[in-house]
């Protein structure tokens, strides 16, 4: 068992003998055999030491930057989060390709087509597109419809829809076929699918704010943004904005509150304008090589979210860092534990006299913790230690205990309450 005073040592009060020492060293090694957390303190050198070994000021430089860096990479990281919520799209090139084969009728017999069709192939990828894996030309819509001439095909089949629906399997691109021998006009009608979603503004807004098609937050942001600038901002009531000409136009009152302008916005939000191509299916076959590009704009994610997230979610040097984190722990505790073996040591060299004194006085305290005894033996066996003032109260004390132990052990018994 371990002395209080042990930590002490010899510079203070009392020291621990040799059989102390290896009670405290095997104590030692059973508890380094149990994990428990660690702190930052633990890898502190004593200033004790510090003074022993000036050496050592090298190794708490080197800690206070440990301790730097640890805030910038947490303060950084928590950055990276909330950079992460917002979306981080950057615009790149769609090309479309739009192109047609042609399959003219054979003579009966033959093993062909019977009929004259054509075929209409819509395709498209990103222009220098980052990465190995490769989007899906579908990926980038959320509808795609392509009408034909009505007068041709007729008002029941001369439209071809596709609609995003929650379990739409991606495709690199769409292909329609129909029966025909001469040219046909056809309008692609492709509607973009923007993450987050975005609306296109009233005219009238739109022209005031300076934004046609946004998401709603750059929206409020745009109105938030014209209210500060314009000063609409009701300056006793907060919650108010004072309407000018042009908001009176648009939203219809002279006042209103902020938490009535998404409701008042909803009826001035569309959807966005599809893009248009016209195209002409041709049968000559002179244009079956030909194919028709365009480029449109789209919203894709910026690959740096992708490495943010891989940042966040790396877990590459973690079994490394608390490896080393372990012996940085462990050589602490072996330092200070040569300290009290330098400190045991040169407190017996110094003043051996002394030091047998205060070792044997530990070591009856330390008796008496294992025996668990109470008092003084030495000073109990003499008669002087009962002729005390404090005895007489103490006796009359005991004596008053026991009698009231005894009247419990009486009532259990006999099962009643004395009075």
């Amino acid at each position: 068992p371990a002395s209080h005073d042990w930590p002490l040592l010899s510079k203070q009060q009392t020291q621990v003998g040799i059989f102390d020492f290896r009670l405290l060293r095997d104590a030692t090694l059973i508890n380094a055999a149990i994990p428990k957390r660690r702190k930052m303190a633990d890898k502190v050198l004593p200033q004790r030491i510090r003074d022993l070994v000036p050496e050592s000021q090298a190794y708490m430089d080197l800690l206070a930057f440990e301790r730097k860096l640890d805030q910038t990479i947490a303060r950084k990281r928590m950055e990276i989060q909330e950079a992460i919520k917002k979306p981080i799209m950057q615009k790149r090139k769609l090309r479309i390709y739009i192109s047609n084969t042609y399959t003219p009728s054979k003579p009966e017999g033959e093993e062909a087509e019977k009929v004259s069709s054509w075929e209409l192939r819509v395709e498209g990828k990103l222009l220098e597109e980052a990465g190995k894996q490769k989007r899906k030309f579908s990926s980038f819509f959320k509808s795609l419809v392509i009408e034909l001439d009505k007068e041709l095909y007729g008002p029941d089949n001369h439209l071809v829809e596709w609609h995003r629906m929650p379990t739409t399997q991606e495709t690199d691109g769409f292909q329609v076929k129909r029966p025909g021998d001469v040219n046909v006009k056809c309008t692609l009608l492709l509607m973009l699918d923007h993450q987050p979603p975005q609306y296109k503004l009233d005219p009238r807004l739109a022209r005031l704010l300076g934004v046609h098609t946004q998401t709603r937050a750059s929206i409020m942001q745009a109105l938030w943004l014209y209210i500060k600038n314009n000063k609409l901002q009701d300056s006793h009531e907060k919650e108010y904005i004072n309407c000018n000409r042009y908001f009176r136009q648009i939203f219809g009152c002279p006042r209103m509150r902020f938490s009535e302008i998404p409701m008042k916005l909803a009826g001035l939000l569309q959807h966005p304008d599809p893009i248009i191509i016209n195209h002409v299916i041709s049968v000559d076959p002179n244009d079956q090589k030909k194919t028709a590009c365009y480029d449109i704009d789209v919203e894709v994610d910026d690959p740096l979210k992708g490495q943010m997230n891989s940042f966040l979610s790396s877990t590459t040097n973690q079994q490394e860092i608390a490896a080393l984190e372990m012996k940085i722990h462990e050589t602490i505790e072996y330092i200070n534990q040569l300290k009290t073996e330098r400190d045991f040591m040169l407190s017996f060299s110094n003043n051996p006299q002394e030091f047998i004194k205060d070792w044997l006085k530990s070591q009856s305290r330390d008796l008496k913790l294992m025996t668990d005894v109470t008092g003084n033996p030495e000073e109990e066996r003499r008669t002087e230690f009962y002729h005390e003032p404090w005895v007489p109260e103490a006796v009359g004390r005991y004596v008053y205990s026991k009698v009231q132990q005894r009247r419990q052990e009486l009532e259990q018994v006999l099962g009643i309450r004395l009075t």
